[in-house]
């Protein structure tokens, strides 16, 4: 129906409802008439904006969810969202997803998800909680039809994926979020705001730890060579996806994956995603200049190593001096603080961050979920704290719901977690080239090793594309 049917209709409705505005005494309209009409048509005729309908949906409308990868972090994901219509889940292991399924059982049911976001039209936000290898495929899917998307951390697989997902997401105007959820909460902001207050002077040096993949999931073990049957309730070839083929072993399923290159992105996709979300945000980031691995263990082709150190060089950012960031992991820790007192805990079950300025230091617990601490407590203690100045989130997970319902955009959306994704996954370019690497990031090529350019972007199996 064009502009015109449009008026036409409207005006024929309207006539049925307030005759006023159609005819007068004897059949002609009065200048009362008139003015009464279209007084009470003001009140009565709502933009669809408003009215919500097809395309459109009310701050007070539930949105229609789809998720893909239902179990360990998609189940948590739906548990967060579960104010919304579940409408629809995928998951390729119908095993790791029956207590989903039963959670939800009125939604549809998909083990692969291009059938799924194909076949249920009224789909109008989608949840990716998949290993990270099939991460990139199916947000892309999602955000070229349309859908908003929730993705889990680290955003994608690879630095290409990073950057593409980022454009098409401002290109189709949907609504994301990656699943940082400490970048929500109080702590990442009172620490960028005492950092911007001076609290520490300039800052030039940052250590952040984590203790994994130790005692989570293995790394520098080589491929087996069993080839067990898989599951029945798990389809393999659709497990693998756009990844290269190999036979099923339980080594790589459930969680295991995380540490094999073919399908995860090791410490630093985990939980260096998590730790440099306020790194970046406070200290406004960009991409690096070098990175370099300054010691690893048991790395090899097809696993990240037990263990690593690694140093990235950034540049100066306007008046913000060049600051260098190390991370350690697998048990690597800095040195621990002089101004730390005896007794108090340097860090916390998912590592720490220190940052190191000219006038002190401040203390932040794994990825800022408690609040940070400037260190020895004396000076935490005379610091006269800024105003909030940065708004308070909703909530996560709830940010993002409002930001699909006409909200403002996220904080951890993908024009965020996008570059803060390519620059965790160039660490392990370079733990892979062991080499130390000339970064151009605005242009995704390392300029000094040859060899790294091949690690930007992976192949993927014939059938799967981005």
């Amino acid at each position: 129906m064009n502009d015109n049917q449009n008026t036409k209709q409207r005006d024929k409705e309207l006539s049925k409802s307030h005759p006023a505005a159609s005819t007068g005494k004897g059949g002609r309209l009065s200048r009362r008439d008139f003015i009464g009409g279209a007084a009470a048509a003001a009140f009565t005729i709502v933009p669809s904006y408003v009215l919500g309908g097809p395309g459109r949906t009310l701050p007070s409308e539930k949105l229609n969810i789809a998720a893909i990868g239902v179990g360990g972090r998609g189940a948590a994901n739906l548990a967060a969202l579960s104010s919304e219509n579940i409408v629809a889940l995928c998951d390729v292991d119908w095993r790791q997803a029956a207590p989903a399924f039963k959670r939800y059982r009125h939604a549809k049911k998909y083990r692969d998800f291009r059938r799924m976001l194909e076949k249920e039209k009224g789909i109008d936000a989608v949840v990716v909680s998949t290993p990270d290898h099939t991460h990139a495929v199916a947000t892309m899917m999602a955000i070229k039809m349309g859908k908003n998307v929730y993705c889990e951390k680290p955003l994608t697989h690879s630095i290409y994926e990073a950057r593409k997902l980022a454009e098409a997401a401002r290109e189709h105007k949907v609504a994301t979020q990656m699943g940082i959820q400490g970048h929500a909460g109080e702590g990442i902001r009172l620490l960028c705001e005492w950092i911007w207050d001076g609290a520490i002077g300039a800052v030039r040096e940052v250590h952040t730890w984590t203790d994994r993949p130790k005692g989570w999931w293995p790394q520098g073990i080589p491929q087996p060579t069993e080839e067990p049957p898989p599951p029945a309730t798990l389809d393999w070839d659709l497990w693998l996806g756009p990844a290269p083929y190999r036979p099923y072993h339980p080594a790589y399923v459930p969680f295991k994956w995380r540490g094999w290159w073919d399908f995860g992105t090791g410490a630093l996709g985990d939980m260096g995603i998590h730790n440099c979300s306020p790194i970046f945000w406070a200290l406004k980031l960009g991409y690096p200049t070098t990175i370099e691995v300054v010691s690893q263990e048991g790395n090899n082709e097809e696993t990240g190593p037990t263990k690593s150190i690694l140093r990235y060089e950034f540049p100066q950012r306007g008046d913000i001096p060049p600051v260098t960031l190390m991370w350690y992991d697998g048990g690597n820790k800095p040195p621990r603080p002089e101004e730390l007192e005896q007794g108090r805990q340097f860090g916390d079950n998912d590592g720490g961050t220190v940052f190191v300025g000219d006038k002190g230091k401040i203390l932040a617990p794994g990825w800022c979920a408690a609040s940070p601490r400037l260190i020895p407590e004396t000076k935490m203690k005379a610091y006269k704290r800024p105003p909030k100045t940065i708004p308070r989130s909703t909530g996560h997970h709830k940010e993002w719901l409002q930001a699909c319902k006409g909200g403002k955009p996220p904080a951890a959306g993908f024009d965020f977690s996008g570059p803060l994704t390519e620059v965790m996954l160039s660490g392990n370019i370079a733990i892979r080239t062991g080499e130390k690497l000339n970064w151009d990031g605005p242009n995704m090529v390392c300029t000094n090793v040859s060899e790294a350019n091949r690690y930007i972007h992976c192949r993927y199996r014939k059938g799967w594309s981005l």
